[in-house]
């Protein structure tokens, strides 16, 4: 697919009303005709980014193909949450599977629809973090190794949050979490630990991965949208922020998916056969402060004296970010200003 730059006209915003650009141009979830795969009803906490990540990209994998698709859903808060027994807020064909089997469940629905000619219906399997990066990680990589038909998405909220908010392999270091407390001379989760799933993924050299937010729908469902035009297997990582795990408000979920980007923390790209093609630069730099602030997981960092030896550490990762993916190139803007 092709794309077209937007011209963003209001000040201070990233936001572009859908009158500004062609029906062509439009999000899957401006138009009244979105499926809606996760409907009203559902159990999720105010402010949920697993909840809005998994509507836009399976909204936009069901534009993709004419509404043939089915879903494999891990053990985690998006299962939990959203069909209690006896109800359910899917409206797509949907699969309930064990924690870390997911991946290989869906290897089963796509070679049972191939041996039965069904080459039209593509399946999705999606897990948290916890169901990708640790308890299903074995399974994950034979998928990729057997470059299976499926496209794989990890919803990350970077803990077990429906278990209590224990760390993760994706917890990220310093974090506060039920399981890394935020005592003696290093609070919170150890530096050093914890796994790069985007970077394992390509290391299988599988035909597609990605990495987006749900800060922007644009970009998110663009990646979507091009992982179901290829066949094979395809890993796509979202960063979804928990309000209840991380300790933010509600209403700053999508903020912090984007200070998240621009603060090099979570960098966003795309990569095809295990080399990076493509990265979303970043259009405003901000310092790490601005991302950890916002968030009560953080909170042992900004006391009394501030523990700035902390914070410099998380600067120096996003900083390292920055210059792997070169997402701060001659034309990125390094402090906020008029868009």
């Amino acid at each position: 697919m092709t794309t077209t730059p937007v011209h963003f006209y209001q000040v201070g915003s990233y936001a572009a009303g859908n009158r500004l650009v062609g029906e062509g141009d439009r999000t899957v979830q401006s138009g009244a005709g979105r499926t809606n795969a996760l409907d009203s009803g559902h159990r999720a906490c105010q402010g949920c980014g697993e909840a809005l990540g998994a509507r836009y990209v399976l909204d936009a994998a069901m534009r993709s193909c004419d509404g043939q698709l089915m879903a494999v859903n891990a053990t985690g808060c998006l299962e939990v949450f959203s069909t209690p027994f006896p109800e359910t807020s899917w409206r797509i064909p949907w699969l309930h599977s064990l924690f870390g089997n997911a991946p290989p469940v869906a290897t089963g629905v796509s070679a049972a629809l191939r041996v039965k000619g069904r080459t039209d219906v593509r399946v999705v399997a999606q897990a948290g973090d916890g169901g990708t990066v640790d308890i299903g990680l074995a399974c994950l990589s034979g998928l990729f190794e057997r470059d299976d038909d499926v496209l794989f998405v990890c919803y990350d909220n970077e803990a077990y949050m429906n278990t209590g908010v224990q760390r993760s392999g994706a917890t990220p270091p310093a974090a506060r979490t039920a399981t890394t407390e935020a005592v003696g001379d290093s609070p919170g989760n150890p530096f050093g630990q914890g796994k790069d799933l985007p970077r394992i993924a390509m290391a299988h050299d599988i035909p597609y991965v990605a990495t987006a937010t749900v800060a922007d729908l644009h970009d998110l469902e663009a990646k979507v949208e091009r992982a179901m035009e290829i066949r094979g297997a395809r890993y796509l990582h979202v960063l979804v922020p928990c309000p209840l795990g991380w300790g933010s408000a509600p209403s700053d979920t999508i903020e912090l998916a984007r200070l998240a980007q621009e603060t090099g923390i979570f960098p966003v790209f795309e990569a095809r056969d295990g080399s990076v093609t493509s990265v979303s630069p970043i259009r405003c730099r901000q310092p790490v402060e601005a991302y950890l602030s916002r968030q009560r997981r953080y909170a042992h960092l900004f006391t009394d004296p501030p523990r700035q030896d902390v914070i410099d550490h998380i600067q120096a990762i996003a900083d390292r970010n920055i210059a792997r993916y070169g997402l701060v190139g001659s034309d990125a803007p390094a402090t906020d200003g008029e868009h």
